[in-house]
């Protein structure tokens, strides 16, 4: 017997970031998914990166799924949800994430080369920094490590 949609639970969103993450890489793109949630745990947004596509440098997934949910909500603001992406935030992302005034963070691979959370600049770190939201990293970690490993070494091939 097959349940309807209704009895089944929604999707995670860290799952729902790495769909978006695997939908990228399936259009060439670097394998990066973004979801944000609001406080009541529904999804707002999601999105994977878009740089190729759009052929702009900001279509960071973090970007389209900020710049997403902030027109759903009708504010520049975030108050109060959550953004997952499969990895680390680059500097750009993380300066968008304090504008925007994002309760957490969760993120799954770090990026010791681009990164801009736990890396690199450590944006939240400054002390110009006017909002700093929560920040878990590693949720999913393996997963989207192994995700990105795969997508590089066939381009290398």
């Amino acid at each position: 017997m097959t349940a309807d949609a209704t009895t089944q639970p929604p999707p995670r969103p860290m799952d729902m970031a790495f769909a978006e993450a695997e939908a990228a890489a399936a259009r060439g793109e670097v394998p990066v998914g973004a979801v944000v949630v609001d406080a009541a745990g529904m999804i707002l947004a999601r999105a994977g990166n878009r740089t190729l596509e759009l052929k702009d440098p900001t279509a960071h997934a973090e970007m389209l799924a900020i710049r997403a949910a902030c027109a759903a909500l009708g504010s520049e603001r975030l108050i109060g949800c959550d953004l997952y992406v499969t990895l680390e935030p680059c500097p750009m992302c993380a300066a968008a994430i304090s504008f925007a005034r994002l309760r957490r963070l969760y993120y799954g691979a770090a990026d010791e080369k681009g990164g801009g959370v736990d890396h690199g600049p450590r944006i939240f770190e400054h002390p110009t920094c006017h909002h700093r939201p929560d920040v878990y990293g590693g949720i999913g970690e393996m997963r989207a490590a192994a995700l990105l490993r795969v997508f590089f070494a066939a381009r290398r091939d």
